[in-house]
């Protein structure tokens, strides 16, 4: 599977212009004989909201206007898109990510773990299961920007047989040991492939940091982008690579099987409650 990433800027609160740009490089990413295309987190609405009226102005339903649009460029290339959006469903907010293929909607998924941060103060947290979707054969999974701080979210949509997770992102400063070493952590553990897709320039006051990136099965970094640059970048999958779990380095002397090798009866503590308190939150 070729893929490519989508280091961009973004129009705040200008939903038709970005889905605009998001339909044009659709055009663009498939005349290099790619099949799936991810962009930024809320690359369709923008992030940095002040309130949660605000962000209603702009909140997408899924599927809605704007995931038709973008379903039409696929369906007219041939091929898969991943984009962010402030998702709206009653009166509940999601920072959500779209699977699109050429017949719709495929797969959405709501981010569970949310910073004090921008759209994330007033979005619900995701209220699904982990899940995977499939592309042109290859398993997906969706996480979105601060779940890759948490081993847990990708491991367990590893555990459910992705081949690669996709972090659409708007890692802001402060973000950069997570760029530097998390998205090549997150696929090493798992053995499958990460792609994660910052954006560029600013919003309110806040800058991105760029630095786009997809990562292999080992952890090695297949490319990086730049801090501050728009671009697009593109990558070839192995997804036997990602299926092969059990390494032999050194036949019966030194074999690696990441998922056999665990412990899950060791780890009753990852589910107990915390007990910490977490910033508030508003609603305004």
């Amino acid at each position: 599977m070729k893929i490519a990433g989508v280091q961009c800027n973004v129009r705040f609160k200008e939903v038709s212009a970005n889905v605009t740009a998001i339909q044009e490089t659709l055009r663009e990413t498939s005349q290099q004989g790619t099949q799936l295309t991810v962009f930024p987190e809320c690359s369709v609405t923008g992030y940095c909201f002040n309130s949660k009226e605000e962000a209603f102005e702009v909140a997408q339903r899924i599927p809605g206007p704007a995931t038709e649009r973008i379903a039409e460029t696929c369906n007219e290339t041939n091929q898969h898109a991943i984009v962010g959006m402030v998702e709206r469903d009653g009166e509940e907010l999601y920072n959500a990510a779209v699977l699109i293929g050429p017949d719709g909607v495929v797969a959405s998924y709501r981010k569970v773990h949310l910073p004090f941060l921008g759209l994330d103060r007033f979005a619900s947290p995701g209220n699904r299961a982990f899940d995977v979707a499939v592309a042109d054969e290859t398993k997906v999974a969706m996480l979105i920007c601060y779940d890759a701080s948490f081993p847990e979210a990708a491991r367990c949509v590893s555990l459910l047989g992705a081949d690669l997770i996709t972090l659409p992102t708007n890692w802001p400063p402060g973000s950069e040991c997570a760029a530097a070493s998390a998205i090549a952590c997150r696929a090493l553990e798992n053995g499958v492939y990460f792609i994660a897709v910052n954006r560029v320039g600013e919003e309110r006051g806040f800058r991105f940091i760029g630095r786009s990136q997809i990562c292999d099965p080992s952890g090695r970094i297949m490319h990086m982008a730049s801090e501050s640059e728009e671009e697009i970048f593109y990558a070839e999958i192995d997804l036997e690579r990602a299926r092969r779990k059990h390494i032999i380095r050194v036949p019966g002397q030194h074999e690696i099987h990441r998922f056999a090798d665990r412990r899950p009866e060791m780890y009753g503590a990852l589910t107990k409650p915390h007990g910490l308190a977490k910033p508030g939150r508003s609603n305004n």
